[in-house]
């Protein structure tokens, strides 16, 4: 665990003691977070706002890892009380708030979304395989002899024949996005277990150092690639932490554009460039089916129903964070809590699906509603 000097560790207990006094001046929930869950959060605010005693609700988009770091900053009305995530919290993350004061999080699983990648209705459907993703967007990727190379496809079509020759393209959000990090891990890492070289050395355990490093021989990458990642985790490193520095590394010689944490800019983007193509929530499928279409993922397109059956393989879960110690100092969190997880939001039918958020089964909701009534802190 990081270790912080007494002096922080006794100001973060001061604040946390203290968060009531602080909360007196702000009577609005600020909450913070994912570009994906935003939408959903915002009709949540508006119905509660409205129906309610309570003030609606200040959401900002900045992104799963930005609001993350906002909401773990410590405890007190100049912190976020709630965070939307379209990621699980990282353990690094929970460490980060507890050093800072932030010792009860309660976590609320909101349901799940399929991330698209999608292009404007006016260009050919795409048809892609997990392995043409990440062999179209990974800085680097095993060349003939078996040995990793910077990414040389420029066209769809140097990545499989049967793809178009357009200039691969790639609108998609930055490292602070939850939904960047699910896509790395669902769709590049998915390709990449798809290549003989890789999946054989993520399948080695940590202690196949031998084998771990001949596995890395044949792929061309020095000892030293090793080393600096046991200095980095403080042991050694499984083969499956070497695969995932590999797999997830996104090419960034202009390929794949970072286009910030809003998704409907990356919308309005394909409608103007056809040979483009985006990365994005379900939701904002959904919402903008008139101009853009979701391309099939190893045979399968990204739907309400193969999202929630589980057909579709880049799909993941969503969640928001509240920080139990602002619950009853700042009003109507746990309420606005209850009205997001309530069954006439959440439930199948309720107006969340709606809108596109795939929902939980009954006893998965169930669970939700009770962790939430009871505010049951995360245990990581």
């Amino acid at each position: 665990m990081k270790k912080f000097p007494l002096s922080a560790v006794a100001l973060a207990a001061i604040v946390g003691g203290s968060a009531a006094t602080q909360a007196a001046g702000r009577d609005t929930i600020s909450i913070v977070g994912s570009s994906t869950v935003y939408p959903f959060a915002t009709v949540v605010a508006e119905r509660f706002g409205r129906s309610t005693g309570f003030n609606t609700p200040k959401i900002e988009s900045t992104g799963s890892g930005g609001g993350l770091k906002l909401f773990c900053k410590g405890v007190g009305a100049n912190t976020p009380d709630i965070t939307n995530s379209s990621r699980r919290i990282k353990q690094s993350e929970f460490n980060d708030c507890q050093n800072n004061g932030v010792t009860e999080i309660v976590e609320v699983l909101v349901g799940y979304d399929g991330i698209a990648l999608a292009n404007a209705r006016s260009a050919p459907k795409l048809e892609l395989s997990l392995k043409d993703v990440y062999l179209a967007l990974a800085k680097d990727i095993p060349g003939p002899d078996g040995k990793l190379m910077a990414n040389p496809n420029k066209t769809w079509k140097d990545v499989n024949p049967a793809l178009p020759a357009t200039t691969i393209e790639v609108l998609g959000p930055p490292p602070t996005s939850g939904t960047r990090d699910a896509f790395a891990e669902l769709a590049m890492g998915g390709g990449a277990k798809s290549i003989g070289e890789l999946k054989a050395l993520r399948d080695l355990s940590a202690d196949k150092v031998a084998e771990i490093k001949a596995a890395m021989g044949k792929l061309g990458l020095p000892d030293g690639f090793y080393q600096a990642l046991q200095d980095q985790k403080g042991k050694a490193p499984k083969g499956e932490d070497l695969f995932d520095s590999i797999a997830y590394a996104i090419r960034e010689d202009g390929a794949y554009i970072e286009a910030g944490e809003n998704d409907n800019l990356i919308v309005q983007k394909l409608d103007a460039n056809p040979n483009a193509v985006g990365i994005f929530g379900f939701s904002f499928l959904e919402e903008n089916g008139d101009k853009v279409q979701g391309s099939q993922v190893d045979g399968v397109t990204p739907t309400f129903e193969t999202i929630a059956s589980g057909d579709y393989p880049v799909s993941r879960p969503l969640y928001f964070y509240i920080k139990r110690a602002h619950v009853g100092k700042i009003p109507g969190i746990q309420e606005y809590a209850v009205e997001f997880t309530s069954n006439k939001a959440m439930g199948e039918d309720g107006y969340l699906p709606e809108r596109g958020l795939i929902p939980l089964a009954d006893e998965e909701l169930k669970k939700v509603q009770a962790d939430v009534k009871a505010m049951t802190p995360l245990q990581l």
